[in-house]
Protein backbone atom coordinates (compact mmCIF):
# COMPACT_ATOMS: atom_id res chain seq x y z
CA UNK A 1 0.00 0.00 0.00
CA UNK A 2 1.32 3.58 -0.86
CA UNK A 3 2.81 5.90 2.45
CA UNK A 4 0.32 8.92 3.20
CA UNK A 5 3.29 10.84 1.91
CA UNK A 6 3.36 8.90 -1.44
CA UNK A 7 -0.67 9.74 -2.06
CA UNK A 8 -0.09 13.15 -1.24
CA UNK A 9 2.39 13.99 -4.09
CA UNK A 10 0.40 11.82 -6.31
CA UNK A 11 -2.75 13.70 -5.43
CA UNK A 12 -0.30 16.89 -6.59
CA UNK A 13 0.58 15.55 -9.88
CA UNK A 14 -1.47 16.97 -12.46
CA UNK A 15 -4.06 14.73 -14.26
CA UNK A 16 -5.67 15.73 -17.45
CA UNK A 17 -8.59 13.44 -19.19
CA UNK A 18 -9.37 12.40 -21.86
CA UNK A 19 -6.34 10.23 -22.25
CA UNK A 20 -5.04 8.72 -25.20
CA UNK A 21 -5.56 4.72 -25.39
CA UNK A 22 -3.60 3.42 -28.27
CA UNK A 23 -3.47 -0.26 -27.72
CA UNK A 24 -6.37 -2.00 -28.50
CA UNK A 25 -6.32 -4.25 -25.38
CA UNK A 26 -5.16 -2.18 -22.80
CA UNK A 27 -6.68 0.94 -21.23
CA UNK A 28 -4.03 4.19 -20.60
CA UNK A 29 -1.49 2.76 -18.33
CA UNK A 30 -2.17 5.86 -16.00
CA UNK A 31 -5.82 3.74 -14.94
CA UNK A 32 -3.65 1.38 -13.22
CA UNK A 33 -1.44 4.27 -10.95
CA UNK A 34 -4.30 6.19 -10.13
CA UNK A 35 -6.27 2.80 -8.61
CA UNK A 36 -2.95 1.91 -6.75
CA UNK A 37 -2.93 5.67 -5.28
CA UNK A 38 -5.17 8.21 -6.22
CA UNK A 39 -8.27 6.15 -6.75
CA UNK A 40 -10.66 9.41 -6.37
CA UNK A 41 -8.17 11.61 -8.43
CA UNK A 42 -8.64 15.34 -9.09
CA UNK A 43 -8.57 16.07 -12.78
CA UNK A 44 -8.39 18.83 -15.59
CA UNK A 45 -10.29 18.89 -18.59
CA UNK A 46 -9.76 21.24 -22.16
CA UNK A 47 -10.83 24.42 -20.52
CA UNK A 48 -8.98 23.76 -16.91
CA UNK A 49 -12.27 23.01 -15.54
CA UNK A 50 -11.99 20.50 -12.38
CA UNK A 51 -13.30 17.15 -12.42
CA UNK A 52 -12.68 13.96 -10.59
CA UNK A 53 -11.78 11.07 -12.01
CA UNK A 54 -13.00 7.46 -10.39
CA UNK A 55 -10.82 4.22 -10.62
CA UNK A 56 -11.87 1.80 -8.10
CA UNK A 57 -14.63 -0.79 -8.47
CA UNK A 58 -16.24 -0.05 -5.02
CA UNK A 59 -16.12 3.69 -5.59
CA UNK A 60 -17.78 3.35 -9.00
CA UNK A 61 -20.77 1.39 -7.71
CA UNK A 62 -21.04 3.23 -4.46
CA UNK A 63 -21.46 6.32 -6.60
CA UNK A 64 -23.21 5.48 -9.15
CA UNK A 65 -26.04 4.38 -7.05
CA UNK A 66 -26.06 7.02 -5.02
CA UNK A 67 -29.32 9.67 -5.65
CA UNK A 68 -27.05 12.12 -5.30
CA UNK A 69 -25.23 11.77 -8.23
CA UNK A 70 -26.91 13.35 -11.29
CA UNK A 71 -27.02 12.75 -15.07
CA UNK A 72 -27.89 16.43 -16.34
CA UNK A 73 -25.98 17.42 -19.19
CA UNK A 74 -26.57 21.03 -17.63
CA UNK A 75 -23.81 19.82 -14.49
CA UNK A 76 -21.24 17.34 -16.48
CA UNK A 77 -17.64 18.04 -17.38
CA UNK A 78 -17.56 19.15 -20.76
CA UNK A 79 -14.78 17.87 -23.04
CA UNK A 80 -14.79 20.81 -26.13
CA UNK A 81 -15.40 23.74 -26.69
CA UNK A 82 -18.52 22.15 -28.96
CA UNK A 83 -19.39 20.07 -26.30
CA UNK A 84 -22.71 21.18 -24.98
CA UNK A 85 -23.49 22.71 -28.41
CA UNK A 86 -26.14 20.17 -28.84
CA UNK A 87 -29.60 20.84 -27.56
CA UNK A 88 -30.93 19.23 -24.56
CA UNK A 89 -32.89 16.15 -25.01
CA UNK A 90 -35.38 14.38 -23.32
CA UNK A 91 -33.28 10.17 -23.47
CA UNK A 92 -32.48 7.93 -21.30
CA UNK A 93 -29.05 9.06 -21.33
CA UNK A 94 -30.21 12.45 -20.33
CA UNK A 95 -32.68 12.30 -17.48
CA UNK A 96 -32.04 11.99 -13.31
CA UNK A 97 -35.09 10.32 -11.52
CA UNK A 98 -38.19 10.44 -11.06
CA UNK A 99 -38.22 11.04 -14.95
CA UNK A 100 -35.64 8.76 -16.07
CA UNK A 101 -37.28 5.99 -14.36
CA UNK A 102 -40.92 6.49 -15.89
CA UNK A 103 -39.31 6.66 -19.11
CA UNK A 104 -37.30 3.55 -18.88
CA UNK A 105 -39.72 1.59 -17.63
CA UNK A 106 -41.49 2.63 -20.76
CA UNK A 107 -38.45 1.28 -22.77
CA UNK A 108 -37.76 -2.28 -20.48
CA UNK A 109 -40.02 -4.72 -22.46
CA UNK A 110 -38.21 -4.43 -25.50
CA UNK A 111 -34.93 -4.98 -24.13
CA UNK A 112 -36.01 -7.89 -21.73
CA UNK A 113 -33.94 -11.36 -21.86
CA UNK A 114 -36.66 -12.91 -23.25
CA UNK A 115 -36.35 -10.32 -25.95
CA UNK A 116 -33.42 -10.65 -26.82
CA UNK A 117 -34.05 -14.34 -27.25
CA UNK A 118 -36.51 -14.28 -29.23
CA UNK A 119 -34.12 -12.62 -31.67
CA UNK A 120 -31.68 -15.10 -31.47
CA UNK A 121 -33.06 -16.93 -34.91
CA UNK A 122 -33.00 -13.68 -37.01
CA UNK A 123 -29.46 -12.70 -35.64
CA UNK A 124 -28.46 -16.12 -36.95
CA UNK A 125 -30.03 -15.43 -40.52
CA UNK A 126 -28.13 -12.08 -40.68
CA UNK A 127 -24.81 -13.70 -39.53
CA UNK A 128 -24.85 -16.58 -41.54
CA UNK A 129 -26.28 -14.28 -44.77
CA UNK A 130 -22.97 -12.00 -43.90
CA UNK A 131 -20.43 -15.01 -43.57
CA UNK A 132 -21.89 -16.44 -46.84
CA UNK A 133 -20.70 -13.87 -48.70
CA UNK A 134 -17.77 -12.68 -46.32
CA UNK A 135 -16.25 -16.22 -47.93
CA UNK A 136 -16.02 -15.22 -51.44
CA UNK A 137 -14.29 -12.22 -50.61
CA UNK A 138 -10.66 -11.17 -51.94
CA UNK A 139 -8.36 -11.43 -49.10
CA UNK A 140 -7.16 -9.93 -46.83
CA UNK A 141 -10.65 -8.61 -46.49
CA UNK A 142 -11.81 -5.88 -43.54
CA UNK A 143 -13.74 -7.55 -41.36
CA UNK A 144 -15.23 -4.24 -39.45
CA UNK A 145 -16.50 -3.35 -42.97
CA UNK A 146 -17.54 -6.80 -44.20
CA UNK A 147 -19.11 -8.02 -40.74
CA UNK A 148 -19.02 -6.35 -37.48
CA UNK A 149 -20.66 -3.01 -38.70
CA UNK A 150 -23.23 -4.62 -41.06
CA UNK A 151 -24.11 -6.81 -38.49
CA UNK A 152 -24.75 -4.66 -36.28
CA UNK A 153 -26.53 -2.18 -38.64
CA UNK A 154 -28.68 -4.91 -39.80
CA UNK A 155 -29.79 -6.00 -35.77
CA UNK A 156 -30.52 -2.80 -34.52
CA UNK A 157 -32.52 -1.54 -37.92
CA UNK A 158 -34.44 -5.07 -37.35
CA UNK A 159 -35.14 -4.35 -33.58
CA UNK A 160 -35.87 -0.38 -34.50
CA UNK A 161 -37.40 -0.85 -37.76
CA UNK A 162 -35.26 1.73 -39.69
CA UNK A 163 -34.97 0.63 -43.25
CA UNK A 164 -31.82 -1.00 -44.01
CA UNK A 165 -31.11 0.86 -47.43
CA UNK A 166 -30.11 4.12 -45.27
CA UNK A 167 -27.30 2.32 -43.60
CA UNK A 168 -24.87 4.17 -45.01
CA UNK A 169 -26.33 7.13 -43.93
CA UNK A 170 -26.57 6.84 -40.55
CA UNK A 171 -23.25 4.61 -40.12
CA UNK A 172 -21.41 7.48 -40.87
CA UNK A 173 -23.04 9.97 -38.85
CA UNK A 174 -23.23 7.76 -35.70
CA UNK A 175 -19.50 7.06 -36.27
CA UNK A 176 -18.80 11.05 -36.44
CA UNK A 177 -21.54 11.96 -33.47
CA UNK A 178 -20.03 9.27 -30.78
CA UNK A 179 -16.50 11.37 -31.48
CA UNK A 180 -15.16 11.91 -27.75
CA UNK A 181 -14.28 15.58 -28.36
CA UNK A 182 -17.48 16.78 -30.06
CA UNK A 183 -16.03 18.92 -32.40
CA UNK A 184 -18.00 21.03 -34.98
CA UNK A 185 -18.58 17.87 -37.32
CA UNK A 186 -19.76 15.53 -34.91
CA UNK A 187 -22.20 17.52 -33.79
CA UNK A 188 -23.09 18.55 -37.29
CA UNK A 189 -23.50 14.62 -38.06
CA UNK A 190 -25.73 14.52 -34.47
CA UNK A 191 -28.37 16.65 -35.93
CA UNK A 192 -28.59 15.11 -39.09
CA UNK A 193 -29.20 11.72 -37.81
CA UNK A 194 -31.68 13.62 -35.30
CA UNK A 195 -33.06 15.11 -38.86
CA UNK A 196 -33.68 11.56 -40.33
CA UNK A 197 -35.15 10.12 -37.62
CA UNK A 198 -37.51 12.78 -36.81
CA UNK A 199 -38.77 12.25 -40.49
CA UNK A 200 -39.32 8.71 -40.06
CA UNK A 201 -41.04 8.85 -36.70
CA UNK A 202 -43.46 11.54 -38.05
CA UNK A 203 -43.91 9.14 -41.46
CA UNK A 204 -44.64 5.81 -38.78
CA UNK A 205 -47.02 8.24 -37.19
CA UNK A 206 -48.91 8.90 -40.38
CA UNK A 207 -49.57 4.88 -41.61
CA UNK A 208 -50.88 2.10 -39.95
CA UNK A 209 -48.58 0.67 -37.96
CA UNK A 210 -46.53 -2.38 -39.66
CA UNK A 211 -47.35 -6.01 -38.09
CA UNK A 212 -43.85 -6.67 -38.40
CA UNK A 213 -42.46 -3.11 -37.29
CA UNK A 214 -39.74 -2.77 -34.69
CA UNK A 215 -39.49 -0.69 -31.47
CA UNK A 216 -40.42 2.65 -33.45
CA UNK A 217 -43.84 1.04 -34.35
CA UNK A 218 -44.50 0.24 -31.21
CA UNK A 219 -43.53 3.13 -29.56
CA UNK A 220 -45.66 5.19 -32.19
CA UNK A 221 -48.59 2.94 -31.74
CA UNK A 222 -48.66 2.02 -28.24
CA UNK A 223 -47.17 5.48 -26.85
CA UNK A 224 -47.30 8.28 -29.29
CA UNK A 225 -50.92 8.17 -30.17
CA UNK A 226 -52.24 7.26 -26.76
CA UNK A 227 -49.93 10.40 -25.64
CA UNK A 228 -48.05 8.63 -22.63
CA UNK A 229 -44.85 9.79 -24.93
CA UNK A 230 -44.49 12.69 -26.99
CA UNK A 231 -42.68 12.75 -30.33
CA UNK A 232 -39.66 14.54 -28.75
CA UNK A 233 -39.43 11.36 -26.29
CA UNK A 234 -39.75 8.89 -29.10
CA UNK A 235 -37.36 10.92 -31.12
CA UNK A 236 -34.27 11.69 -28.50
CA UNK A 237 -34.43 7.77 -27.68
CA UNK A 238 -34.35 7.18 -31.28
CA UNK A 239 -31.40 8.41 -31.63
CA UNK A 240 -29.31 7.24 -28.75
CA UNK A 241 -30.38 3.42 -29.20
CA UNK A 242 -29.10 3.97 -33.16
CA UNK A 243 -26.09 5.63 -32.72
CA UNK A 244 -24.77 4.10 -29.72
CA UNK A 245 -26.93 0.69 -30.24
CA UNK A 246 -24.83 -0.28 -33.08
CA UNK A 247 -21.36 1.23 -32.81
CA UNK A 248 -20.78 -0.25 -29.55
CA UNK A 249 -21.91 -3.54 -30.75
CA UNK A 250 -19.61 -3.30 -34.20
CA UNK A 251 -16.83 -2.46 -32.24
CA UNK A 252 -16.70 -4.99 -29.55
CA UNK A 253 -16.81 -7.64 -32.55
CA UNK A 254 -14.25 -6.40 -34.24
CA UNK A 255 -11.98 -6.36 -30.70
CA UNK A 256 -13.94 -9.46 -29.39
CA UNK A 257 -12.26 -11.57 -33.11
CA UNK A 258 -8.58 -10.00 -32.86
CA UNK A 259 -8.27 -10.75 -29.04
CA UNK A 260 -9.10 -14.46 -30.38
CA UNK A 261 -6.92 -14.36 -33.35
CA UNK A 262 -4.39 -13.03 -30.13
CA UNK A 263 -5.31 -15.94 -27.71
CA UNK A 264 -4.81 -19.00 -29.90
CA UNK A 265 -5.43 -21.58 -26.97
CA UNK A 266 -8.66 -19.74 -26.02
CA UNK A 267 -9.94 -19.98 -29.53
CA UNK A 268 -9.42 -23.69 -29.47
CA UNK A 269 -11.33 -24.20 -26.59
CA UNK A 270 -14.33 -22.09 -27.43
CA UNK A 271 -14.49 -24.25 -31.11
CA UNK A 272 -14.23 -27.22 -29.29
CA UNK A 273 -17.10 -26.31 -26.99
CA UNK A 274 -19.31 -23.85 -27.98
CA UNK A 275 -20.84 -23.88 -24.30
CA UNK A 276 -18.14 -21.64 -23.00
CA UNK A 277 -19.04 -18.81 -25.33
CA UNK A 278 -21.50 -16.73 -22.69
CA UNK A 279 -18.71 -16.83 -20.14
CA UNK A 280 -16.26 -15.71 -22.50
CA UNK A 281 -18.82 -13.10 -23.89
CA UNK A 282 -18.35 -11.69 -20.27
CA UNK A 283 -15.22 -12.06 -20.20
CA UNK A 284 -14.44 -10.01 -23.41
CA UNK A 285 -16.55 -7.47 -21.77
CA UNK A 286 -14.51 -6.93 -18.85
CA UNK A 287 -11.36 -6.62 -21.21
CA UNK A 288 -11.88 -4.98 -23.76
CA UNK A 289 -14.21 -1.99 -22.26
CA UNK A 290 -15.24 0.11 -25.70
CA UNK A 291 -17.34 2.52 -24.19
CA UNK A 292 -15.14 4.49 -21.07
CA UNK A 293 -15.26 7.89 -18.98
CA UNK A 294 -19.01 8.34 -17.84
CA UNK A 295 -19.75 11.45 -17.17
CA UNK A 296 -22.04 12.99 -14.03
CA UNK A 297 -21.81 15.22 -11.49
CA UNK A 298 -22.61 15.78 -7.75
CA UNK A 299 -25.97 17.13 -7.02
CA UNK A 300 -24.99 17.57 -3.10
CA UNK A 301 -21.96 16.70 -0.76
CA UNK A 302 -20.36 13.06 -0.77
CA UNK A 303 -18.00 12.28 1.54
CA UNK A 304 -16.09 9.05 0.53
CA UNK A 305 -12.77 7.43 1.29
CA UNK A 306 -11.45 10.40 3.11
CA UNK A 307 -12.54 12.92 0.25
CA UNK A 308 -15.23 15.23 0.19
CA UNK A 309 -16.71 15.98 -3.57
CA UNK A 310 -18.50 18.87 -3.39
CA UNK A 311 -22.15 19.85 -5.28
CA UNK A 312 -21.76 20.97 -7.88
CA UNK A 313 -18.21 18.96 -8.85
CA UNK A 314 -18.13 16.79 -12.41
CA UNK A 315 -17.14 13.23 -12.01
CA UNK A 316 -15.63 10.71 -14.91
CA UNK A 317 -16.25 7.10 -13.87
CA UNK A 318 -13.45 5.48 -15.43
CA UNK A 319 -15.33 1.59 -16.40
CA UNK A 320 -12.18 0.10 -17.83
CA UNK A 321 -9.89 1.20 -14.77
CA UNK A 322 -13.09 -0.25 -12.39
CA UNK A 323 -12.54 -3.76 -14.91
CA UNK A 324 -8.99 -3.96 -14.38
CA UNK A 325 -9.25 -3.78 -10.71
CA UNK A 326 -7.26 -6.03 -9.10
CA UNK A 327 -8.88 -6.31 -5.98
CA UNK A 328 -11.96 -7.36 -7.84
CA UNK A 329 -10.42 -9.74 -10.67
CA UNK A 330 -7.34 -11.14 -9.86
CA UNK A 331 -4.57 -10.79 -12.94
CA UNK A 332 -7.04 -8.74 -13.97
CA UNK A 333 -4.92 -7.53 -17.42
CA UNK A 334 -4.79 -11.28 -18.55
CA UNK A 335 -7.70 -12.60 -21.03
CA UNK A 336 -8.94 -15.42 -19.11
CA UNK A 337 -12.81 -17.09 -20.56
CA UNK A 338 -12.94 -19.40 -17.11
CA UNK A 339 -12.50 -16.33 -15.08
CA UNK A 340 -16.11 -15.44 -13.54
CA UNK A 341 -16.16 -11.76 -15.18
CA UNK A 342 -19.92 -11.09 -14.47
CA UNK A 343 -19.32 -8.58 -12.05
CA UNK A 344 -17.68 -6.29 -14.50
CA UNK A 345 -19.07 -2.68 -15.16
CA UNK A 346 -19.04 -2.87 -18.69
CA UNK A 347 -22.54 -1.67 -19.11
CA UNK A 348 -22.33 0.80 -16.62
CA UNK A 349 -24.44 0.47 -13.14
CA UNK A 350 -27.03 1.67 -11.10
CA UNK A 351 -30.14 3.18 -12.90
CA UNK A 352 -28.67 4.04 -16.05
CA UNK A 353 -27.35 0.74 -16.41
CA UNK A 354 -27.09 -0.18 -20.46
CA UNK A 355 -30.85 -1.09 -21.54
CA UNK A 356 -29.25 -3.07 -24.40
CA UNK A 357 -27.25 -5.35 -22.61
CA UNK A 358 -29.14 -8.58 -23.41
CA UNK A 359 -28.97 -7.56 -26.96
CA UNK A 360 -25.19 -6.79 -27.24
CA UNK A 361 -24.38 -10.57 -25.31
CA UNK A 362 -26.38 -11.93 -27.84
CA UNK A 363 -24.92 -10.60 -30.47
CA UNK A 364 -21.48 -11.22 -29.32
CA UNK A 365 -21.95 -14.86 -28.82
CA UNK A 366 -24.11 -14.99 -31.83
CA UNK A 367 -21.34 -13.50 -34.33
CA UNK A 368 -18.15 -15.13 -32.49
CA UNK A 369 -19.57 -18.80 -32.27
CA UNK A 370 -20.49 -18.54 -36.18
CA UNK A 371 -17.29 -17.08 -36.94
CA UNK A 372 -15.70 -19.97 -34.84
CA UNK A 373 -17.34 -22.48 -36.25
CA UNK A 374 -17.15 -21.79 -40.36
CA UNK A 375 -13.70 -19.67 -40.37
CA UNK A 376 -11.30 -22.20 -38.36
CA UNK A 377 -8.43 -20.72 -40.68
CA UNK A 378 -9.03 -17.25 -39.79
CA UNK A 379 -5.60 -15.17 -39.02
CA UNK A 380 -4.56 -11.64 -38.85
CA UNK A 381 -3.62 -9.93 -42.17
CA UNK A 382 -1.19 -7.35 -40.46
CA UNK A 383 0.45 -7.05 -37.31
CA UNK A 384 -1.56 -5.72 -34.29
CA UNK A 385 0.64 -2.74 -33.92
CA UNK A 386 -0.65 -1.42 -37.32
CA UNK A 387 -3.82 -1.27 -36.48
CA UNK A 388 -5.64 1.88 -36.75
CA UNK A 389 -7.64 2.65 -33.67
CA UNK A 390 -10.04 5.50 -32.41
CA UNK A 391 -8.47 7.57 -30.44
CA UNK A 392 -10.92 10.42 -30.42
CA UNK A 393 -14.51 8.30 -30.17
CA UNK A 394 -16.58 7.83 -27.15
CA UNK A 395 -16.72 4.30 -28.15
CA UNK A 396 -13.36 2.61 -28.25
CA UNK A 397 -12.58 0.28 -31.77
CA UNK A 398 -10.78 -0.17 -34.66
CA UNK A 399 -11.43 1.50 -38.22
CA UNK A 400 -10.52 -1.65 -39.81
CA UNK A 401 -8.86 -5.45 -39.11
CA UNK A 402 -7.42 -7.13 -42.09
CA UNK A 403 -7.79 -10.77 -41.98
CA UNK A 404 -7.22 -13.87 -43.98
CA UNK A 405 -8.36 -17.40 -43.67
Amino acid sequence: MPTARAADAEAQRETSWPMARTCPFQPPGRYAELRATTPIAPARVWDGSRTWLITRQEHLRALLADPRVRIDPAGLPRLSPADGSVPVTRSLLTLDAPDHGTLRRVFIPEFTVRRARAMRPGIERIVDGLLDRFVTLDRPADLVAELALPMSTLVICELLGVPYEDHEFFQSRSERATRLMGDDESVTALLELRDYLDRLITAKARQPASSDGGVLDTLVTGRLRTGELTHADVLDNAVLLLAAGHETSAAMTALSVLTLLQHPAARRELSEDPGLLPGAVEELLRYLNVADGLRRSAAADIELDGHTIRAGDGLIFLLASGNRDESVFPDADLFDIHRPARQHVAFGYGPHQCLGQNLARLELEVTLGAVLRRLPGLRLATEVDTLRVKEDSAIFGLHELPVTW
